[in-house]
């Protein structure tokens, strides 16, 4: 079962959910926890494991064969994200909007178009007793992280339970990494803020057609506006976590919430596994 952890913003507690989750699981199950927010991947500060394999996430990239070239500038009429650019007598690539789609070597006229491998990014793994972890990180500077995060997706390890650890937002990479989920929890707060982008994390997911639920993260410390609006929508509430400073005082010295509140724990295990009756 593959169980996507998101939020329609940072800071709501999205990786010390998935954390919590994968740890609490991973007593009784194999779990793969998988941390699919490269560009700024976390959650290796809080699992004391290893990495036993490092591997390179590569993309194809145009290359133009000049004197080939009659630069006539159907490439860059094909091309929808503007990585190819024609000035006159010369056609310019701009690497990183390039979505590695191939279209421009198909369409050239004179074959003056092959690919080369570039690189952008790694995936490191590793495995500890039932736990298994892959973590994908995006070079510097390089802006599209679909690519990263799908060869983070195929690090499961054949694990029973998959939990991956979403970028936050409801834009391409939260896409990439929840579309083909079991299941979605997303992580909210009873603010202002969390409601707002709350909603724009359902609309997507509702049009992914996948299942979901919320869990209401500091669900004493604002208002009723996220469980009115859950009601509304006939949204289930899963889990409603209670603000902790214990929790807080814990995860800065890189613990979990199962370190914080060990009650949690079964109470994690008990709500995935209501999640497949």
């Amino acid at each position: 079962m593959k169980i996507a952890i998101a939020s329609g913003k940072g800071g709501t507690g999205k990786t010390t959910l998935a954390l919590a989750i994968a740890i609490a699981l991973s007593s009784k199950k194999s779990v793969t926890l998988l941390d699919c927010d490269v560009e700024e991947p976390n959650c290796k500060l809080f699992l004391k494991m290893d990495f036993q394999k490092i591997e390179n996430v590569e993309v194809n990239i145009p290359y133009i064969n000049e004197p080939k070239c009659i630069a006539c500038g159907t490439c860059a009429q094909f091309c929808r994200f503007n990585a190819i650019a024609s000035l006159g007598s010369k056609i310019l690539i701009f690497e990183e909007l390039c979505h590695s789609c191939g279209g421009c070597a198909r369409v050239c006229p004179t074959q003056a178009i092959s690919e080369k491998k570039k690189k952008i990014g790694t995936v490191s793994s590793g495995s500890q007793g039932n736990l298994n972890f892959a973590m994908g990180a995006i070079d510097i500077g390089y802006p599209i992280a679909s690519s990263v995060i799908q060869a983070t997706l195929e690090c499961q390890f054949g694990a029973e339970y998959v939990i991956i650890d979403s970028p936050p937002g409801a834009s391409c990479p939260m896409v990439s990494a929840v579309k083909d989920a079991d299941f979605v929890m997303l992580v909210t707060e009873p603010t202002a803020f969390g409601l707002h982008d709350l909603k724009i994390a359902v609309d997507v997911v509702t049009k992914l057609n996948i299942p979901f639920g919320v869990i209401l993260n500091k669900s004493d410390s604002g208002d009723d506006r996220v469980n009115h609006f859950c009601s509304l929508k006939s949204i289930p509430i899963l889990l409603e976590i209670k603000e902790e400073r214990r929790i807080a005082e814990l995860y800065s010295n890189g613990l979990t919430l199962i370190d914080a509140l060990p009650e949690y724990k079964q109470k994690l295990i008990d709500l995935i596994e209501k999640l497949q009756i």
